[in-house]
């Protein structure tokens, strides 16, 4: 939390990152502080763009809602780290661009979460090289909620570290468990370690070895998990490398746009099947909404020194809204100071 004595969070937002900056950015900002009334943003980018679409965007909405505008501010930055830019090299030389402000402005306490659909490696790298490490954790980790069954589960890693050490998928199962529980509420979530089976002789040697510590930890540990039990809601925190992670994460993703799409098909086929869509359209949008990745926003980056989220680049406006209201309930919770209360006396070997 900020220093200054204010009550109201704010929130730190990389207008200019993904696909669809600052458009669709702006949009979902103005839509997340129409929708909670003690949020505090502080949007980076082009100044003058911004401004014109937050008025833009103010005039989509009721003139009788009272909306202070001084609860939107803008910050100029005059560069901006695009995907084709090398990560470490960007950090280094673009220090005025949207990413590394933010990250400055975050460090610096002039904000309490930073978020980006910008340039990930770049976000990343950045993430640890500015803000370092919680003291005790080894290696952060991209831990994105993914829709399931029962509701949503924890992937970590998804994708930024590649090579794992046994104590690295416990501190993903540690940290996954604190997350779940203060975030989503749920009491006593199960922690898996994926594998190519149930059994505790599967797996490599690292693999092994991290399944013996996680069943030695203060957590609920369930044991190996399969793919398949991830998407059925089985476990909550579903720990792995980033590289399997990574796989799994896009995986899902394509499976359920391919889903999605084709029920959309199917109900749209004859008159009969439109009527029929009528009949069960309310369970319908529910479905949808379930298995739509915009609805959990953004995806927290845990183990670093600072609340930073990162949305996916293709990012629209509801992921953006989603992603601004999912940061503000992690800004509110105790996670950080249980988190490093947590590892603040465990010794590691941490990796330069």
């Amino acid at each position: 939390m900020r220093d200054s004595g204010v009550n109201e969070l704010r929130i730190i937002v990389d207008a200019m990152g993904g696909d669809n900056a600052p458009d669709e950015i702006v949009k979902g900002c103005v839509d997340a502080v129409y929708k909670s009334t003690e949020l505090e943003l502080v949007m980076l980018g082009d100044k003058g763009k911004i401004e014109d679409l937050i008025h833009e965007n103010i005039r989509r909405f009721d003139p009788k809602h009272k909306f202070d505008p001084a609860r939107i501010t803008v910050v100029h930055t005059s560069e901006v780290i695009n995907n084709e830019d090398s990560p470490t090299k960007s950090i280094r030389t673009k220090k005025d661009s949207s990413i590394v402000v933010g990250l400055t402005m975050l460090k610096e306490k002039k904000g309490d979460v930073f978020i980006s659909a910008g340039n990930t490696g770049a976000l990343l790298t950045g993430a640890l090289l500015m803000l370092g490490r919680i003291p005790g954790v080894d290696r952060p980790a991209l831990a994105p909620v993914i829709p399931t069954k029962t509701g949503g589960t924890m992937l970590i890693d998804a994708g930024l570290n590649t090579n794992c050490k046994p104590i690295n998928y416990l501190q993903f199962g540690i940290i996954g468990s604190i997350y779940m529980r203060e975030i989503f509420k749920i009491n006593n979530p199960r922690v898996g370690l994926i594998n190519n089976g149930a059994e505790e002789s599967k797996g490599t040697d690292v693999i092994k070895q991290a399944y013996q510590l996680l069943s030695n930890a203060n957590i609920n540990f369930i044991g190996n998990v399969e793919g398949r039990q991830i998407p059925l809601g089985e476990v909550d925190v579903a720990v792995c490398d980033g590289f399997v992670g990574n796989v799994v994460l896009k995986f899902l993703e394509g499976v359920g746009s391919y889903i999605i799409s084709g029920i959309r098909k199917i109900y749209s086929k004859t008159l009969f099947s439109k009527f029929s869509a009528l009949i069960v359209k309310e369970e319908l949008k529910k479905f949808f909404k379930q298995m739509d990745y915009e609805e959990y926003g953004g995806t927290p980056i845990l183990g670093v020194n600072g609340m930073v989220f990162k949305c996916h680049g293709s990012s629209k406006a509801k992921a953006i809204r989603n992603a601004v209201l999912k940061a503000n309930e992690f800004a509110k919770s105790p996670v950080m100071e249980i988190i490093r209360k947590e590892f603040e006396n465990m010794e590691v070997e941490i990796d330069d």
